[in-house]
């Protein structure tokens, strides 16, 4: 039998086998985005294949956010049409029908894009080749690689993309998104030098550009996404505050050589707070922005002689909401952030027995870090008998032991309690802002890995307002997880500061408007002397 009689019989035997369909069900496929690059509020059109007839329970993510129902405008197995919400961010686009995401394509914000620029780069400063991963989470490393970056970082920095929601009305051309830069408190820079930079995602941080900035110059933006969020975060009604704050001092007995150091707090930066801004200042620092303080020296002081150091600041506020899905939190024990803000200190005694215990029983069996830190802001409301202002009470085994906290004490033994369950946590001190008045506060917020910091005001949430504080309706339930933006914080956790000179006599302040170890340092021959820190003062509020 010749070779072309068997290959026509294997072709009739092949056509009589019984054909199977195939039983595997097709996961959705985009083939495009229409537009692929626009602008938020517009419609979107994603086309491709397997979408299903109707929605149901099927969706659409944008950088890892799924839009509400209203926004679907139409859906087919081969359509959807949706209108993108104009607080939303760029990023990568998916379809999840049935469980099974389809592949991801770019949607890019033109608002948020990189300016082209014209000619070849041959400048000296810093240049970015890649950025590895180019999307992750809120507190993840992330390597950057280039050139120019500078041997050390000095007074250089890495910023990512920040964004507030505009108020109603504005054109959606003239939004300005902002940046934030990366935070040293939540231990974000890991490596820096001439070539590669690693760095952690800073609480706040949006999908869009991310550029390097340096005293050589700013490198040119790069996209990069802040993916896999597990809720949003909501920055509005922004407010800028112009305060003065002041401290006067009195010398009586000195002889020469003598210094007296100050450490005055600035206000703290945050993804709530932003922008400060020295707008007068009669006495130049002797240290700039020094772990969040400014460091002032008086030198050779005179017996029966004053001195005052007086400075005008500006900054910004922003009300802050967040919409956490809980079950979707997964929480890293290995993160810095966790290892540091999970520690026992005396400001925070987490490891006392009297606290461990009370959390273990607040907390139960829960796992989740969210649910243990609403347990704990919950029994503080219920039990622990939050009222005005106590000067009385020292710490937190003090209002255990007096069963009642206030303002202070509250946001303490929230940062006791939590840290003891496992849920990094700080206290964050500042004025509230009232009727023109600066009024001392204390809250505190807690770390959501992926998420950021989520905040809360245990007084406030109880009904202890200062007087003439004008409270929310929904004040118990809303002050867990968002802020108004009535507040100024001058610092977040507490700031450890180490002495200039060992012999140095020191003092510090407890319960002031920053949680600050050192405040003065008398060296030398300065023997007697007296110090006035003036109340914050409100000279300006500004909304926009």
């Amino acid at each position: 039998m010749n070779s072309r009689v068997k290959i026509r019989k294997l072709f009739w035997l092949l056509l009589a086998l019984p054909v199977f369909p195939s039983c595997k069900e097709e996961g959705p496929l985009i083939h495009a985005l229409d537009p692929p690059i626009g602008m938020l509020g517009e419609t979107l059109h994603i086309r491709g294949e397997n979408f299903g007839p109707e929605q149901g329970e099927s969706y659409v993510s944008i950088a890892g956010i799924a839009p509400t129902g209203s926004s679907y405008l139409h859906w087919d197995d081969t359509l959807i049409s949706l209108r993108l919400s104009e607080f939303g961010e760029s990023g990568v686009v998916r379809v999840h029908v049935g469980g099974k995401r389809s592949n991801a394509l770019l949607f890019s914000n033109r608002a948020t894009m990189p300016a082209p620029v014209s000619g070849e780069d041959f400048g000296i400063g810093p240049r970015i080749s890649a950025v590895s991963p180019s999307a992750a989470q809120v507190g993840s490393l992330v390597s950057i690689e280039g050139s120019g970056f500078g041997s050390s970082r000095e007074r250089s920095g890495v910023f990512f993309s920040w964004d507030a929601e505009s108020l109603p009305g504005t054109p959606i051309e003239t939004r300005s998104p902002g940046f934030i830069e990366v935070f040293e408190a939540d231990y974000g820079y890991e490596l820096w030098s001439e070539r590669e930079i690693r760095v952690r995602v800073p609480d706040g941080a949006v999908s869009g550009n991310v550029e390097i900035r340096t005293p050589r110059g700013s490198s040119r933006p790069v996209f990069f996404e802040v993916a896999g969020k597990p809720g949003t975060k909501t920055f509005r009604n922004k407010r800028s505050y112009s305060f003065t704050y002041s401290v006067d001092v009195r010398v009586l007995e000195a002889l020469s050589p003598n210094i007296l150091y100050l450490w005055i707090p600035r206000p703290a930066v945050s993804a709530s707070q932003r922008n400060p801004e020295v707008l007068s200042r009669n006495t130049d620092s002797f240290v700039e922005n020094y772990r969040g303080t400014d460091l002032f020296q008086l030198v050779n002081l005179s017996p029966n002689s004053s001195a005052e150091i007086r400075q005008t600041w500006l900054v910004e506020v922003y009300a802050q909401e967040t919409n956490l899905r809980y079950q979707q939190i997964k929480q890293d024990s290995s993160s810095p952030v966790y290892g540091a803000y999970t520690q026992a200190t005396s400001l925070v005694p987490a490891a006392d027995p009297r606290v461990k215990a009370l959390a273990e029983t607040i907390c139960g069996r829960e796992r989740n870090p969210y649910l243990k830190a609403r347990r704990i802001y919950e029994w503080l409301l219920m039990e622990g008998n939050i009222g005005p202002w106590d000067g009385e009470a020292a710490g937190v085994l003090d209002a255990l032991d007096k069963q009642r906290c206030d303002p202070y004490t509250g946001a303490l033994l929230f940062c006791s309690l939590a840290r003891a369950a496992g849920v990094p946590a700080l206290p964050v001190s500042g004025v509230l802002v009232s009727r023109g008045e600066a009024l001392r506060h204390y809250w505190a917020e807690f770390w959501i890995d992926g998420f950021g910091w989520v905040p809360l005001d245990p007084a406030l949430g109880a009904g202890a307002a200062p007087e003439g504080f004008s409270l929310r309706d929904d004040a118990t339930s809303w002050y867990f997880g968002n802020l108004d933006n009535q507040r100024i914080a001058f610092s977040r956790g507490q700031t450890i500061l180490s002495q200039m000179d060992p012999r140095g006599r020191t003092v510090s302040r407890n319960r002031d408007y920053a949680l600050q170890n050192l405040w003065e340092e008398a060296v030398g021959g300065l023997e007697s002397y007296s110090s006035l820190w003036g109340d914050i003062n409100i000279t300006g509020t500004y909304a926009q």
